[in-house]
């Protein structure tokens, strides 16, 4: 006997059931089935409360098409409007009046790009864990193709130091931030294998560090979301070629580092 059912024949049921009952009679419908749609009373009613995060994402997308056909476009000449600059114009000119602090600052974030690195050589060299260093050139591969076809001019008042990285700031790529990136792939491996307070930590002088660049006018702002996201994705395609190439998989997290409590927390 098929167990297929109609979708007519299956609402026509689910209308003779209590309201609790019929809900959860549709939800064990075949996946298969067509939906029927959604109505203005559905979108209305059912929508706000069941799904508020496309809700919002929808009414955000209202106000930033508003905002795009009606805002007076940038002239050619000027150099290009950023929001991150001017949130750190005051912390732009305490760095340009103490040469000596941004140095300092530089050094630091040199520091903590060092760390990135050690992490990813680490996880590959010592733990026997490719898939951070097979993120890192996913996302610097395409950060070099892009960063080349598409060269932003230099944000005016950029404060180069001798002790940054890229060293003595001669010559970058401005999109995207591959520091940034960077201390996205090791943080989010991190947390593949339960080094919370570690991604926390990074999460921090990550953040930090996207201030600074944004007050030295080393990134504009585009460059740093742009590297947040590529981290992400970087991760996820460096996680599908480990689960396809055998020969490149190491043994499965959840096997050499085990759940935390009895809970078996994930």
């Amino acid at each position: 006997m098929s167990h297929k059912i109609s979708a007519k024949s299956a609402y026509s049921t689910a209308a003779k059931l209590p309201s609790a009952m019929a809900r959860q009679a549709l939800q064990r419908q075949p996946l298969s089935m067509k939906s029927r749609g959604f109505s203005v009373k559905d979108l209305a009613s059912r929508l706000p409360r069941n799904h508020p995060i496309p809700c919002l994402l929808f009414l955000s997308l209202l106000f930033f098409m508003g905002v795009e056909y009606t805002l007076p476009m940038v002239p050619s000449s000027s150099p290009p409007l950023d929001i991150g600059f001017l949130l750190t114009q005051s912390f732009h000119a305490f760095l340009a009046a103490r040469p000596e602090l941004n140095s300092f600052l530089a050094a630091l974030n040199t520091v903590f790009v060092g760390m990135q690195v050690v992490y990813i050589l680490w996880a590959l060299l010592v733990e026997g864990r490719p898939r951070p260093t097979v993120a890192a050139l996913f996302m610097f591969t395409f950060r070099g193709v892009v960063g080349y076809a598409t060269q932003l001019p230099l944000p005016p008042g950029f404060l180069g130091s001798g002790v940054d990285f890229p060293v003595g700031n001669v010559s970058f790529f401005l999109f995207f931030s591959g520091h940034v990136g960077g201390a996205v792939i090791a943080s989010l491996d991190m947390r593949r294998i339960r080094r919370r307070r570690l991604a926390i930590a990074f999460d921090v002088l990550n953040s930090l560090q996207a201030l600074r660049l944004l007050a030295t006018r080393g990134h504009y702002t585009i460059d740093l979301a742009a590297g947040i996201a590529a981290g992400f994705i970087s991760d996820v395609l460096s996680g599908m070629y480990e689960s396809r190439v055998n020969k490149f998989s190491a043994p499965s997290d959840s096997k050499i580092y085990p759940p935390c409590c009895k809970c078996r927390c994930k």
